[in-house]
């Protein structure tokens, strides 16, 4: 066993909604401009607030969770991220105690902060309450004991003289320190849709995270916030990670440079853009290059072996996407030549014969698969989900399974007959049906699979990449 000193810090909300993505960028971003190396990471199965993390610190945010990934892998990602980093800074999602079941913490900030001994910052919206507030920190706080809470900070609190109340009612009653708060400010919040916070890369220029740690610097008691996540035990570099912990350390570890390397075109820009880092670095570890190109804006597709058309919003994008005949065609073009596609969500979307907008208009797609998708509120599918291949495909042999999600508003309609690879349990373990449009090398989910919970996938897409490339049956004949 190997002890390392990570000095990190779980930000937990009280429920959602309370603002702890404004304050954890806003943490983020001031201790950036005190110097620090923050690495920043994400609780749950989300991709936005990662992007804003990366955005205000400048190193890649990643997500860890219990229900996904378990313990050995949200430690091995943890510690490989933070080895070089001053404090880890861990946003949690919705409230603390919540997860996949009301009845235990599987899934939950809660569970997360238990597996990498990281105590809690517990964020309040202090906008409405006086001595209540001790009331909830105390129950937080003993909710259960094994979870460190060990500080809060109130969100849109108007006054100096507010927050006094706030802390001396909270500090009077309790253990806990309170260390600072944040101002109600128009100027500090991103803007919201139908999947979540406008993305960092539609966000723009720096100045919003300017104004973030700006914010932070005059509200918040950031050497306090600096000694807590010191407060943190030794993390302990565990032999004997587990099954999954243990393979994606050693698929991370050896790399394969005895092949020829497979050329990976990732679909990249505005419309497609949620991609988990780890599923990226496995690819690479597998023996992938990896090439970014914008379905948007781009009229010929990079000279690739293989197609990854992430997730993201065609949705808003349709009249761009579909204006863009040529690289529809060119799309279409490399599937019907038996090139390999690997889809998700809104790459799935894009594979279809039309989108129809939230406003009912209609926009054509690659026409890969016999089907429309169509825009719906309400109509959101949310919810953790195994998948099981049913068959052979790019992802692998029948019967493996892998852990991922669901998060859309959109429906497949069927126009023909459409041909699945998947089957699909919720977090109970219930069937929700069937996934993975399969068409040749193309297999399109609406499931995010998050390639840390089955390494396995990234080495057979690699493989199908390989097999399935002229360039490189030439190369290996030549």
């Amino acid at each position: 066993m190997k002890k390392m000193k990570f000095s990190r810090l779980v930000i937990a909300g009280t429920h959602s909604g309370v603002g702890k993505t404004t304050v954890t960028l806003a943490i983020l971003a001031a201790l950036k401009a005190r110097g620090r190396q923050v690495q920043p990471f994400k609780a749950g199965p989300d991709f936005i607030d990662p992007s804003h993390h990366s955005a205000a610190t400048g190193r890649l945010s990643r997500n860890l969770d219990g229900w996904m990934l378990g313990e050995s892998i949200n430690r091995e990602i943890f510690a490989r991220a933070a080895v070089d980093a001053d404090i880890s800074v861990i946003e949690g999602m919705m409230g603390l105690f919540d997860g996949s079941s009301p009845v235990n913490e599987i899934g939950s900030t809660a569970e997360l902060s238990k597996q990498l001994d990281a105590p809690v910052l517990l964020v309040i919206d202090g906008s409405a309450m006086a001595r209540s507030a001790a009331a909830m920190v105390l129950g937080y706080a003993k909710f259960d004991p094994s979870v460190r809470v060990v500080g809060v900070l109130f969100n849109r609190v108007s006054s100096e003289g507010h927050y006094k109340l706030l802390k001396d009612a909270v500090e009077q009653a309790t253990d806990v320190v309170v260390v600072g708060y944040l101002r109600p400010d128009p100027a500090l919040t991103i803007a919201d849709r139908h999947l979540g916070l406008v993305t960092a890369m539609e966000q723009g220029t720096g100045e919003l995270y300017d104004r973030l740690a700006k914010a932070g610097v005059e509200t918040i008691d950031l050497d306090r916030i600096e000694e807590l996540a010191r407060s943190a035990p030794e993390f302990v570099r565990r032999k004997g990670l587990g099954v999954r912990g243990d393979e994606i350390a050693a698929t991370r570890l050896t790399p394969n440079a005895s092949r020829l390397t497979v050329k990976v075109g990732i679909a990249y820009d505005q419309a497609f853009c949620f991609y988990y880092p780890d599923n990226l670095e496995l690819l690479e570890a597998a023996g992938a290059e990896l090439v970014k190109f914008s379905p948007m804006n781009d009229q010929t597709l990079p000279d690739v072996d293989m197609l990854y058309l992430g997730g993201g919003y065609p949705e808003l994008h349709g009249e761009r996407l579909a204006g863009n005949v040529a690289m529809r065609t060119a799309i279409k073009q490399f599937a019907e030549r038996g090139g390999t596609i690997y889809a998700e969500c809104g790459g799935m979307m894009y594979l279809t014969n039309t989108i129809r907008d939230f406003a009912g208009q209609s926009h054509e797609m690659v026409g890969l698969f016999s089907a429309e998708t169509v825009m719906r509120k309400p109509g959101l599918t949310l919810g953790y989900r195994t998948m099981e291949l049913a068959q052979d495909c790019i992802l692998g042999v029948s019967g493996t399974v892998a852990r991922g999600h669901e998060f859309h508003y959109s429906m497949l309609v069927p126009k023909g007959r459409l041909d699945y690879a998947c089957a699909l349990r919720d977090a109970k373990g219930l069937s929700t049906g069937q996934d993975g449009l399969i068409a040749g090398n193309t297999t399109a989910l609406y499931t995010h699979l998050h390639f840390a919970s089955q390494p396995k996938i990234a080495k057979s897409l690699v493989a199908s990449g390989r097999r399935n490339s002229p360039r490189l049956m030439m190369a290996q004949k030549g």
